[in-house]
């Protein structure tokens, strides 16, 4: 395969925009969580698993949360087990915890720690039940609702991940949590990412959505945000230019700020190499907010 000179200068350029970001990041924790419509595309997961394995290539500490509901729902479905939601939140029976179990902790963490490792990467698959990093309890809906094995976190135990990473792994972890009595709880994917990366003091979070970022006109691919501060969020919001699904999701992302995180980023997994795209270039593609 060859190339032309002008093509071998563009790769060039590319790497050499790259090298202020590797460095400034260079022994840092980037929490990204990964789930959802990120993992629909076999070829799309494939570069989000490479971006992954280059970050720790580059001296990044990467750690990667996912969740897979789309996974859980079709095992559900397979076992004839409806599946059931009430405000968007999983109601877990005890049945369904153990397919929530089977489907997370087993086959996707096994399948993304394995596909990591075959890119030269050293990564280890757990959960919130080893080392008792998620402890949880039994999360009560609103409204009085018994959502069964839905759990909300009580603590993250940072110490278990240090360690893996001083050892120079990188930790997948499935979001399911345990109580005090060894019980299982089902735990949102976000949340879990934000509370991990929180404990950590990380420099970034991550989210891999389905959408761009955050746009001015929700129409026009043209007027997205690609930075926003804590304080312009509030007037997006009250001005009503954030509207709709997007509000939960900047909410969660200022919370993090307040936590200690110092960025999080709301970026369209669905495109090739988006972690890469969004932390070592100029311009990003999805939506920075900081302090």
């Amino acid at each position: 395969m060859s190339y032309d000179r002008k093509e071998l200068i563009m790769r060039a350029n590319v790497l050499a925009e790259a090298l202020p970001y590797i460095h400034r990041l260079s022994g840092k924790t980037v929490v990204i969580k990964y789930g959802g419509n990120a993992m629909k595309d076999e070829g799309v997961t494939h570069t989000i698993l490479e971006d992954v394995a280059l970050l720790k290539i580059v001296g990044v500490n990467p750690i990667l949360v996912h969740g897979g509901g789309p996974d859980i729902n079709t095992m559900l479905n397979r076992l004839s087990i409806q599946p059931n939601f009430h405000n968007g939140l999983r109601v877990t029976d005890r049945e369904t915890m153990e397919v929530v179990q089977m489907v997370l902790c087993g086959r996707l963490n096994k399948d993304i720690t394995s596909r990591l490792n075959c890119l030269g990467a050293r990564a280890i698959g757990i959960c919130g039940k080893d080392g008792r990093l998620i402890e949880a309890r039994k999360k009560a809906a609103d409204d009085g609702t018994d959502l069964g094995f839905v759990g909300e976190i009580v603590r993250v135990n940072p110490k278990f991940l240090r360690l893996l990473q001083e050892d120079e792994f990188i930790p997948v972890i499935a979001s399911v949590g345990t109580d005090e009595e060894g019980n299982s709880y089902n735990i949102n994917a976000d949340t879990a990412a934000a509370e991990i990366a929180s404990a950590l003091r990380a420099e970034k979070l991550i989210f891999l959505t389905d959408i761009d970022g955050v746009r001015r006109d929700p129409d026009d691919p043209a007027s997205l945000i690609p930075a926003l501060t804590v304080s312009e969020v509030s007037d997006l919001i009250r001005r009503g230019v954030i509207s709709g699904g997007m509000i939960p999701k900047l909410e969660a992302c200022v919370r993090c700020i307040e936590q200690g995180i110092n960025r999080v980023h709301i970026i369209n997994g669905t495109v090739p190499h988006p972690v890469m795209l969004e932390i070592f270039t100029d311009t990003g593609i999805g939506t920075m907010v900081t302090a």
